[in-house]
């Protein structure tokens, strides 16, 4: 298979190549999905090839994103992705908590999405400032 991409789309196919890996495989420690790491393995090689080899560097038996790449903001792109995910499962666990103490069913959508909306709004004004954990 072939596909033509300028420069600036393969970088950003980059970009999209490494987030994929780090999502998929960075919380699996040594149960690390490989055919991921491969592909991404095969495509800073591309890079390489492609005239950009900033962007990849030969560590540890394999070719990798370099540390200018990784350090260059990827990895605020994919924090900022975490933070929003964060507070969106925290709302709906929440929300699902409150309700299943009333005795309601998080099934009724509309009561659920307007608890997730008003546990949203706080966040964003407070951030965790005003969640406290009883143990």
């Amino acid at each position: 298979m072939n596909i033509e991409l300028t420069q600036k789309q393969f970088r950003l196919l980059l970009d999209m190549v490494y987030i994929g890996n780090w999502v998929l495989n960075s919380a699996r420690g040594e149960d690390r999905i490989t055919a991921y790491d491969d592909i991404e393995s095969r495509m800073f090689f591309e890079a390489m090839r492609a005239g950009m080899p900033e962007l990849a560097e030969f560590r540890d038996g394999t070719i990798q994103a370099s540390r200018a790449f990784v350090e260059g903001g990827i990895h605020e792109a994919i924090m900022d992705y975490e933070d929003a995910m964060f507070f969106d499962i925290l709302a709906e666990e929440l929300s699902r908590r409150d309700m299943q103490a009333e005795g309601l069913r998080a099934e009724e959508g509309e009561e659920m999405e307007r608890r997730i909306a008003e546990y949203t709004a706080e966040f964003e004004q407070s951030g965790v400032d005003h969640v406290h954990v009883d143990l």
